[in-house]
């Protein structure tokens, strides 16, 4: 009896030291991964922000600033442009249709596809795989590189343009629109959808590159579905990203005459509608490159 007593209370020793040991194990990991993680976006942000690559990303998020200032330097000869009241549903149409639809929809599909497929082009994939990390960190690392990215560049775009569209021809009334109005939290509504835009098309990009070899049908057939979105009945409108991006823009824009009329996603849902949509999407990317297998043959 003494003897089974004393190999259970050595037993149980032992699992209470083991115990703090597999924490700090657990911890020790969690830490490694987070600085690989870390390391990795670094890293990334450089090649978004500074490879050959990016030229085509700043192109896209300069234009609206371009265009915008061109206008303002060279205005209409006359009063094409309408009074101050009109100019929130116009700048709503500027945004929807060139920023949101276009921009930031084509801008993230550079950015996220190549992420991955980048590297299997340049033929670079490798040195990653060989590395001692694991690949659900690399996927986390490579996303939020480009969510950086665009978010920068497209927030920039956002509020410069804003303020170039309302300045530029009202400048009293926008200086009170803004400072003591209606303005600056219209400005936020619009670079929190931004932000949620690159969230949201980010991680479906990053899963078509990786799916795909050839990412630019898929990409197109996307930008198809999204923009008949007005022409879809209410239950297949919510399978879309710009459903719930559309439901919380400040200023709706007018979807024309032969719009499918459904009721806006209140914000309570559609914000964590589109989380829960990339976190989804980000584990479908972590399972399918862990057996992914690099071939550059054809590429």
């Amino acid at each position: 009896m003494n003897s089974t007593s004393e190999i259970t209370e050595q037993q149980t020793a032992a699992a209470n030291v083991n115990q703090p040991n597999a924490s700090r194990a657990r911890a020790s990991s969690r830490s490694l991964w987070t600085r690989q993680t870390l390391a990795i976006m670094n890293l990334e942000i450089r090649k978004n922000f500074l490879s050959r690559r990016a030229l085509l990303l700043y192109l896209m998020a300069g234009l609206p600033l371009v265009l915008l200032s061109a206008l303002a330097l060279f205005p209409p000869p006359t009063d094409e442009m309408g009074t101050f009241s009109e100019m929130s549903q116009v700048y709503a149409a500027i945004y929807g249709g060139l920023i949101l639809r276009t921009l930031i929809f084509f801008g993230c599909a550079w950015v996220f596809m190549n992420l991955f497929r980048g590297e299997v082009v340049d033929r670079s994939l490798h040195y990653y795989f060989l590395a001692p990390v694991r690949r659900e960190v690399l996927v986390v690392g490579k996303y939020l590189s480009g969510l950086i990215a665009t978010i920068v560049l497209f927030s920039i775009t956002t509020v410069g343009s804003m303020f170039i569209y309302y300045f530029w021809l009202f400048p009293s009334e926008s200086a009170q629109f803004f400072f003591d109005g209606a303005g600056a939290s219209q400005m936020l509504a619009y670079l929190g959808v931004t932000i949620l835009a690159c969230v949201g098309y980010g991680a479906v990009f990053l899963l078509v590159g990786l799916f795909f070899r050839n990412p630019i049908i898929p990409g197109l057939l996307l930008y198809g579905w999204e923009w008949i979105n007005f022409l879809l009945p209410p239950f297949l409108k919510k399978i879309s990203v710009i459903h719930y991006l559309s439901s919380l823009v400040p200023v709706p824009m007018s979807e024309g005459p032969f719009a499918v009329l459904v009721e806006p996603t209140p914000a309570w849902i559609s914000v964590p509608s589109l989380l829960l949509f990339t976190a989804v999407v980000l584990c479908l990317a972590s399972l399918h490159i862990r057996r992914m297998e690099i071939s550059y043959a054809g590429d």
